[in-house]
């Protein structure tokens, strides 16, 4: 379970980092057709003229959000640190709830729908590794 968890928490990693990338090198969103989603967080978001200027900002918080805390927790998983679990639920949680936003946002898409997926097996993943953990005192 340890080493799928690892390998999950990387897939979103590196993919929150290249998310995070592709909005900084195209800000506007045109190369990679966001700029319709532009012109919805602007409708949808407090402080349009502040924070959705372009796609920066929301790169630097996808990265912290999803990209560091999802690092850290295939870190502390690696390291059989006893809060890798628990850093699983909560970066499970996290994706999830960015995902509801997104939802809100921009309404179901496939990809949004499959991340959501994705942090629902984090959050069950991590309680079977804790109750695993409890049962049988386990390392993870």
């Amino acid at each position: 379970m340890r080493k799928f968890l690892i390998a999950l928490t990387l897939f979103i990693a590196v993919g929150a980092v290249g998310g995070a990338i592709m909005m900084w090198v195209d800000p506007s969103g045109q190369g990679w057709g966001g700029a319709p989603m532009l012109d919805l967080l602007r409708a949808k978001m407090p402080w349009p003229d502040v924070f959705f200027k372009d796609f920066v900002p929301s790169g630097v918080v996808l990265l912290i959000v999803n990209g560091f805390t999802q690092f850290a927790a295939a870190w502390l998983l690696l390291r059989k640190h006893r809060l890798g679990p628990w850093a699983v639920i909560a970066c499970g949680i996290i994706l999830m709830l960015w995902i509801v936003l997104e939802w809100w946002v921009w309404g179901f898409n496939p990809i949004s729908n499959i991340y959501f997926v994705i942090g629902l097996l984090e959050l069950v993943a991590g309680v079977v590794c804790l109750r695993k953990k409890g049962s049988d005192n386990v390392r993870v």
